[in-house]
């Protein structure tokens, strides 16, 4: 694949990246791919969590209507657990991207900029 000249005409400096190579690098594939893995772990844990709730109130709805104390059912527990699977699942996900993915990207940029 031929790449073009930068605007202007000017080529490109000694050790400067164009995008393409960058986007052709061992380390942005690898980049990209980790995103990509822990994304889809994340969004497959958060639609077992909600709709394995919704399948066991449809499927099983005494399940959640057992008693646990005078008031309250089991159903109650069951979807604040969900709510706060959910709030750890985007927690883990802020954390994750703040350690490891937004410094390799900006990493990534600053080869470009050079």
């Amino acid at each position: 694949m031929a790449h073009a000249a930068p605007a202007g005409g000017a080529s490109p400096t000694k050790g400067t990246q164009s995008a393409a190579q960058v986007l052709d690098s061992p380390a942005f594939k690898h980049l990209v791919s980790n995103r990509l893995t822990v994304s889809v772990v994340g969004i497959v844990l958060l639609f077992i969590t909600y709709y394995g709730y919704v399948i066991v109130i449809g499927a099983s709805p005494d399940t959640l209507k057992q008693k646990i104390g005078e008031y309250t059912t089991l159903a109650i527990p069951v979807g604040v657990a969900v709510i706060v699977i959910a709030f750890f699942l985007t927690w883990f996900y802020v954390i994750w991207a703040n350690r490891s993915y937004d410094p390799e990207v900006q990493r990534i940029k600053a080869e470009l900029k050079h």
